[in-house]
């Protein structure tokens, strides 16, 4: 399994939002950066992500699932950009804010550190495990 970070800014979806979609999840759309559209189109069904609220708040906030490989993004006029379905899996016990990801030892080298406004983001096994760990989630 791969891991991933998904970035929302939380006015415009929120994890609240993205719990209430239930097992159906809800597409990951309006990425238009290639990067982030090319992680998507890198990930496989059962991928884990993080799921961060970016500019309010500023924390990882829940665990979420790719229950759909990337395809076609419904709301773009353009067939380059894809976007993959997401679902919620689990919320954090504590959500881990971008600061203290700046300070965690392991975590120096993390996309989220390094290049906070990449999207969609991939994030290594380490950073998984120590991210898991500060927010109370057994893996």
């Amino acid at each position: 399994m791969t891991h991933w970070l998904f970035k929302s800014e939380p006015d415009a979806w929120s994890w609240d939002q993205q719990v209430q979609t239930g097992a159906k999840g809800e597409e990951w759309t309006g990425v238009r950066n290639y990067q982030a559209r090319n992680n998507m189109r890198a990930m496989k069904l059962g991928d884990r992500g993080f799921f961060y609220h970016s500019n309010i708040g500023k924390e990882i906030v829940g665990i979420v699932e790719v229950i759909r490989e990337s395809a076609p993004d419904s709301t773009a006029n353009d067939p380059k950009w894809d976007c993959v379905v997401i679902k919620a899996v689990a919320p954090l016990a504590t959500p881990v804010s971008l600061d203290t990801c700046k300070v965690t030892a392991g975590l120096e080298r993390m996309v989220l550190v390094n290049n906070s406004r990449l999207s969609v983001q991939p994030v290594t096994d380490d950073e998984w495990a120590i991210i898991c760990k500060l927010g109370g989630v057994q893996i």
